[in-house]
Formats: C-alpha cells, sequence, structure tokens
C-alpha cells in the first residue's frame, strides 16, 4: 500500500502537475494540502478520470485539504472534533481498514504572534482527538505539512533558524507529543542523505542550493510501524516549471487488505459437507461459507 502526502500549494495552478505525478506514481492515496480553492471548484471529475475517489475540504484563497484514493474512503470527518475552527485543515478517512488523517497543520507566522497562539491550541487539541483515534483505529497513518522540523537535522541552516517558525522548542515539543502516542516518523526508519528536505523557499535560489526544511512527515502507528517498506521524499516535481514549493513524500506499506465475501456471493463448498437430519440419518446439504480474500499492496 503506498501513501503519500504533497502541499501542492494551489491546486488550481498545480493541477496538471498533480495529475502527471499520480499518473507516474499510482499511489493508493494522496493527501493534498493548499489547495487555496472551494468546495465548488474541486475538479474531482480530474480525479476521477484517472481512477481516484475524492474526498475535500477546500476553502477560498488559504489553505484546504484532500483525500484521493484508490478504494472509497469511509468515516470521513473534517477538522477537529470539539475545535472551534474556521480554516480547513483536517480531512479523515478509513481506507482498506487503515486510518488516514491528511493535515495542514498552522504556519504559526512567528512566536508571539497571535498565529503563533493559535497553532499552539491547534496542535494541543490535534494531540487529545489523535489519542482517541489511535485507540480506536490502531492502523492509523498521520501524514501532511506539519510546518514543523524535528531537529537539527531537517533544517539547512541550524544555528541560523534557531527559535525561528518551524524551529521553536514549543513547536517541536507538540511534534514529540504526537511520537509519545505511539506514533513514528517514517522517514526515520530508514538512511537518508543528510539534508534530505522536503520544502524549499522560492526566494534565492532556495531549492538549487538545496537551503530547506522538513517539514512534510508520515507518522505512522505502532501496528503500522513494522510493516513500513520505505519512505522517500520525490523532488522530482520541484524541478517543474512553476513548482510548489513542496515535495510529495511517499511511504509503502506491506499491508493486507481484507474483502469480506458473503452468501449469495459466497463460495460454497464444491463436496458438500455431510449434515444430519433430525432423525440423525446422514444427508448431504450445502452450507454457505465466507471467505476471506487477502490482497498484499
Amino acid at each position: 500500500m503506498k501513501l503519500a502526502t504533497w502541499n501542492v500549494n494551489s491546486l488550481g495552478v498545480r493541477l496538471p502537475q498533480v495529475l502527471d505525478w499520480l499518473a507516474a506514481n499510482p499511489v493508493d492515496v494522496l493527501a493534498l494540502q493548499e489547495l487555496k480553492l472551494t468546495d465548488d471548484k474541486f475538479p474531482v471529475d480530474a480525479f476521477t478520470t484517472l481512477g481516484y475517489h475524492a474526498q475535500w475540504f477546500g476553502q477560498k484563497t488559504y489553505n484546504g485539504v484532500a483525500l484521493l484514493t484508490r478504494t472509497p474512503a469511509t468515516d470521513v470527518i473534517k477538522n477537529i472534533p470539539g475545535f472551534d475552527d474556521d480554516m480547513s485543515r483536517v480531512i479523515t478517512g478509513t481506507v482498506d481498514n487503515v486510518r488516514v488523517i491528511g493535515a495542514y497543520f498552522p504556519n504559526g507566522q512567528e512566536p508571539g504572534s497571535d498565529k503563533f497562539e493559535y497553532k499552539m491550541e491547534w496542535l494541543t487539541a490535534l494531540r487529545r482527538w489523535v489519542k482517541d483515534e489511535l485507540a480506536a483505529h490502531p492502523n492509523l497513518v498521520l501524514m501532511g505539512d506539519y510546518n514543523i522540523t524535528f531537529d537539527d537535522a531537517d533544517v539547512w541552516d541550524p544555528v541560523g533558524l534557531e527559535g525561528t517558525i518551524h524551529c521553536t522548542e514549543e513547536e517541536r515539543y507538540h511534534l514529540r507529543s504526537l511520537i509519545s502516542l505511539g506514533l513514528t516518523d517514517s522517514h526515520r526508519l530508514f538512511e537518508h542523505p543528510p539534508k534530505a528536505f522536503s520544502w524549499w523557499d522560492y526566494r534565492e535560489s532556495g531549492f538549487r542550493r538545496n537551503r530547506g526544511l522538513r517539514i512534510d512527515h508520515i507518522l505512522v502507528s505502532h501496528a503500522l510501524k513494522p510493516l513500513v517498506q520505505s519512505c522517500e521524499i520525490d523532488k522530482t516535481p520541484r524541478k517543474n516549471e512553476r513548482p510548489s514549493d513542496h515535495a510529495p513524500v511517499v511511504v509503502v506499506i506491506a499491508w493486507l487488505k481484507v474483502t469480506t465475501i458473503l452468501s449469495p456471493l459466497s463460495i460454497r463448498l464444491a463436496v458438500p459437507p455431510l449434515l444430519t437430519s433430525g432423525s440423525g440419518t446422514p444427508t448431504t446439504g450445502r452450507r454457505p461459507m465466507t471467505m476471506a480474500v487477502l490482497m498484499k499492496t
């Protein structure tokens, strides 16, 4: 099972790039952030043509999230239940028995600002809710643009950017608090070259000079951790003309899809089993059986 997250920084502008990427990388789930369009403008037909089901939660000019899935997502939730928020930041659904949360974490602007305080409150509410989700759904993935680095290894200039937005101890505390729930950063399960980033500023040739941050993360639950086979940052789309400033992150999980086949579509035994009549005399009869079909992806 392949899952990916990508902050596309305006789906209206980047739609052709997203379609091209999906055609070349047919993942099972793609979480999108920063759609920057209202629900009525979401290009659902374009994704349907590629064989994807879509759930989206848009907003004019800013924010907006979506889940694109090969099989329909169920039990869909938008934003954090119980947290009063007029921003479209979170979309959640169950896909092939995996609970998938796609999120666009607040930027925070700068420490001490009102937007930073909102970010702290939002992160607190997120942790409380994710704890409940994990209890109900042990197979869980939390992915998106976190707008937070884990540590200095995720920063191109740790000294110069110390204490600035995305790199504050307050933000990193909340990121560690998510890990403490039993989640694991799938990227850190594998060896990667130094300075492996997922975001680069458009200014001052940030991408060409690899002056970036790793702020796009895929966290997996304890139950899924041993099944993670790889996690990669795909920098190819960042080389496009008019690219997003973020690159997709892709995780591969050795997951078994379970499909239950029930009567009357059940598979019956070719040789009927012996049944016993009321008199004790053996008779033949057909007994429907349920079969679980397991498909490794």
